[in-house]
Formats: C-alpha cells, structure tokens, sequence
C-alpha cells in the first residue's frame, strides 16, 4: 500500500493547557483524574533554590509551576521534605508532620499546594511507610528502655549469641541489618541504612498513626503519596535465615535471596489499609514496586483493585540498551495484565535515560525517541525532572566527592546516585540558573547547551519535543484513551504500534537502531484498509516528503501520525 503523507505544522503553546479538565471524581469517559495526568518527579534539594544557599526548596519549586504547567505537567511528586537528618536525603524521617527548615515552612508548602491548583497541578508526596529515622521521638523512646511505650514500633531482637545477630539478614546499603543497642543489650532491625530502624507494621498502633499521617496531609490538600519501599514492610517473625545465592552484589557480599524479609504476602493488607483512607479523599497512591515480571506487578493492583492504583513499572529501568524486540515484548505482557500501567524510564535512584543509552552521537534523538517511546502508551507516565532537556548524569570520579552514603560506603564497586541527582539546568549561566551559590552538587559541562532558557527558544531541542508531545498526548483522544495494536512485530530494530479508538488512531514510529530502516506501511490488519495519515510530529533532520510504500526512518528517529478513514 503506498500512502501520501500530510505533514501538519504542529503549533501547541502552553501545551499543558490542552488537558481535561480535572476533578476528584470520574470524567465522562469514566477515567479518575490520575489515568489522563502526567506526574513529574521533583528531588527538591536540586530543583530551584529560592534562597541561594545551594539547596533547592519549596519556595523554588513554586517559582516554576509555571513552566510546569506549560510543559504539560498535571501532578507533582515531590520526594522527601519532611524534617530529617539528611543520611539519606530525607528518606530518613524524623517527623512525619512538618517540613524540614531546609526546604522551607509549612505556610510555604501550603502556597505551593495553593498555587499548583490555580494551575491544575497537583501535589504529590513521598511517604516513607517503611522506617523511621533514629531521631524520630518513636525511637528514641523505643530505644529507651525495653518497657518503652514505643518499643514494639520496631523490630528488636536478641542476638544468636555474643557479637552474633539475630540472622544473616543484608541491609541494602551495604552493612548488616542488624545493629547492637548496648543500652537495652538488643538488636535493632533496618533494611537500609543503621540510622533508618524499620518499623513494625504488625503493630497495629504503628498501623494506624502511619494511615493517620496521610490523612493529615490529605487534609493540606495532598492529592496523593508516592510509597517509598512498599515491598519490605514485613519481615518473617520468626526470623528465618534467607538463603545465599550465587555471586556477590554491588558491595562484594554474597547474594541473598531475600524470601524472608521482602515481599511477603501481609504487604497486600497493608496496601488495602492505606487505599482505603486514599478513596476517602479522592487520592492516588503510586507504588515504588520493584518486580522481576509482570505477574509480580498485577499483585500490586489488589484482586479487587483495591490496593495501589499505580504501581510503577520499573522494569524498563532495567533494560540494556535499545531492543525493539524486548520493548514490544514487554510492553505487549503488561498490557495483557489488564491493568492501568505505569511507565518510568528513570528517576532519582536510576542512572538517567539520556546517559544509559547515548552513544555520543545520536544522543538528543534517542532522548527524543524515550520520550516518544514512555508518552504515547495507554498508561500513565511519570517524568523525571530534567529529562524533557537532556539531562545527562554527573557522576563523581573521587570518593572525597560523594554525597550518596551508599556511594561513601561502596567505593568504587558503587559510586552512588549524586549523579542522577545534579541540579535543574534553568540557563547557560553560572550553576545552570540554579543558584547563585555553589551548589550541593555540581552540575555537567552540558548544561551550557542543555538547558531550559536556550531550548525553549530552539523549535529542533528536545525540550520543544517534549512540549509538542505532551501537548498531543493531552489533545488526541487515541493517546488519552485508545486501545494498544502493536504491528510490523517482526522487526528487530523497529518498535511500531497503533493507539486506536473509534474510527481513528495514533500512529508511533520509533527506530531503536544507530541505521536507517525501511518500514513498511500497510495497515489493513488494523481496521484501515485505505487510511488517511497526518503526520503531527517527527524528530527527522529532514523533510519528509512524497508517497511511501516503506517508509525511510532516520537513525533513532520518531514519527507520530494520524490515521483516519
């Protein structure tokens, strides 16, 4: 089939003003107002600072709603803010109930919340439901005594023996799981780092002062908690020994396969509990859900849909390089799954998209290709701030560099996430715009041509395809929601697929190969036998011109099409 293509000239200013409009309840077609939203994950110490003391903060987060908003951005996630120690950038909680001075003041998150719904942004928290830090007042009465009212909020434990734990548990971070309390002559558990005692969940007072915690912030107007480590909320209470597997992980320990204290069957009741309070207010809880398969992710949803309305899809994270093949492979399991999916391609603990599969060459148009690739599926998506420019890692070349304590203590085997966490490239000028103080972190060479002042003034940057993108996923009722039909399986270099509905689709065209590829262009399988085609976005470097029995597609390129009949 030979089709003539209709280039259209693709003009969308302030693209996020073409979404739905938005409520607490369902729209017309039946969809809560998270399936349509474009979440944006913010790490608040390196977003915008307000202040100029080197560390992001609220204040500079709600300077640039603005330029959310026109982006195309309908929720924040805001990873921790709460008060906190910092050992682990506050995921380290000592204060589930107020803001750490750090990033501002209470009467600062509440004008962010306030402004972000003037412009139909939602906000998003992290919440910590795992551990605590050890300045928590939980803990510090828990350690007080064995008789301590908050004793049993946590996992204490005598040991096997003298100078012996309780098992052979791992904390991730590269230490044991257990540590000594001399004053109480017991073991504490932690699975991440000493200063992060995990909770006990099979309290049922820890139970419900954590679900009252996301009432209090429902009640400032949150719309939702993204859940930090939903798989290790319960341990085996007896405290079962995992068993040793083969190999050694980031820190040269041996293995562990962790069937003894993640993932157990009660972390489903805990979910259930918390969305339950969710639909109270209207509220999304996205999970950080780490699975190995699809079927693991299905769980996460609840039999009844009862627990967590996104689980993330972290599998692609994980993905090596750039297979059409493993894509269309997955992408085909999780929409069989036969539930809303929930597509992430990086955020602050993964290595950026932009530096994993650059080849130094092509790297603009295959950022250009992710953001096609994670934008056009049925789902919802989370972005990772900085993305939408090319964000590219910075990672330290010294120890004496680090800030990530897991980099401090796994040198060089793991050097650490600063590197995924540099600050927001705003300009060419001194710190990336940032600051005008040495930052926390410093920022890459590149953000002298990747930033948001130069892009958004260069219709080829990949900041203007992001804001084209968006704009059409907002606008076109086949992204919004359209069916997934996957065509030309058999090409390995070629991912193609059809968002469909009623008499209409979407075309997406990504070519996953440093080659130019031939794609054939015959849609009668799908319910087109003689289609009309618009052609509303493309990365090419060169005009598209003429009719195509195989369409030519440049190296890493894009194209986004409209079908009719």
């Amino acid at each position: 089939m030979r089709l003539k293509m209709l280039v259209a000239a693709l003009v969308l200013a302030g693209a996020g003003l073409g979404a739905r409009a938005q409520t607490n309840g369902l729209d017309a077609a039946g969809h809560a107002w998270w399936q349509h939203a474009v979440f944006y994950e913010i790490y608040p110490r390196s977003f915008a600072d307000s202040n100029n003391d080197g560390v992001g903060d609220l204040k500079g987060i709600t300077s640039k709603l603005d330029y959310l908003r026109e982006l195309g951005v309908n929720a924040i996630w805001i990873t921790p803010c709460f008060p906190s120690p910092q050992v682990d950038f506050g995921y380290d909680v000592s204060d589930y109930e107020a803001i750490d001075p750090m990033y501002g003041t209470m009467e600062d998150f509440d004008k962010l919340v306030a402004e972000g719904k003037k412009r139909d942004i939602r906000v998003i928290l992290d919440f910590v439901v795992n551990h605590t830090s050890d300045q928590h007042k939980w803990f510090i009465d828990s350690r007080s005594s064995k008789t301590a009212e908050h004793r049993d909020w946590y996992i204490w434990r005598d040991g096997k023996g003298p100078g012996q734990p309780p098992n052979n548990w791992l904390s991730i971070f590269g230490t044991a799981a257990w540590t000594f309390d001399a004053k109480t002559g017991q073991y504490y558990y932690h699975y991440f780092y000493p200063q992060q005692p995990d909770l006990n969940w099979r309290n049922p007072a820890v139970e419900k002062a954590m679900l009252d915690v996301t009432r209090f912030w429902y009640k400032r107007g949150v719309a939702g908690f993204r859940l930090d480590a939903v798989d290790t909320l319960y341990e085996d209470p007896n405290l079962i020994d995992n068993p040793v597997a083969p190999g050694k992980d980031k820190f040269g320990r041996p293995n562990m396969d962790e069937i003894h204290n993640k993932k157990l069957p009660e972390v489903h009741d805990a979910m259930r509990k918390l969305r339950g309070v969710a639909d109270e207010y209207g509220s999304v809880l996205i999970g950080e859900t780490w699975t190995s398969n699809v079927d693991q992710l299905k769980d996460y949803y609840g039999a009844k849909n009862d627990e967590l309305q996104m689980p993330m899809d972290l599998m692609m994270t994980g993905f090596k390089g750039l297979s059409a093949d493993e894509y269309r492979k997955h992408i085909a399991a999780v929409n069989a799954a036969g539930h809303w999916p929930v597509y992430v391609i990086t955020n602050h603990d993964i290595v950026r998209s932009y530096t994993r599969y650059g080849d130094g060459m092509h790297n603009d148009d295959i950022a250009k290709m992710m953001a096609a690739l994670y934008l056009t599926l049925r789902g919802s998506a989370i972005m990772y701030y900085g993305e939408e420019i090319g964000m590219e890692n910075n990672d330290p070349k010294r120890k004496e560099d680090v800030q990530d304590p897991e980099g401090k203590l796994g040198w060089p085997l793991e050097i650490g996430r600063d590197g995924e966490r540099t600050p927001m490239q705003w300009s060419h000028a001194a710190n990336a715009g940032f600051s005008t103080t040495k930052p926390w972190l410093p920022v890459p060479a590149s953000a002298s041509t990747h930033n948001v002042a130069d892009e958004v003034k260069d219709p080829e940057s990949v900041l203007s395809f992001y804001k084209k993108l968006l704009g059409l996923r907002h606008s076109e009722a086949a992204l919004l929601d359209g069916d997934y039909v996957a065509i030309n399986e058999n090409s390995p270099n070629v991912l193609t697929y059809l968002r469909r509905t009623k008499g209409e689709a979407i075309l997406v065209i990504l070519n996953m190969s440093a080659a130019e590829q031939k794609v054939p262009m015959e849609l009668s399988a799908t319910g087109f036998a003689e289609p009309k085609m618009q052609v509303l976005l493309t990365s090419f470097h060169k005009q598209l011109k003429g009719n195509f029995a195989m369409l030519p597609m440049e190296p890493y390129s894009v194209l986004i099409a409209k079908i009719t009949k």
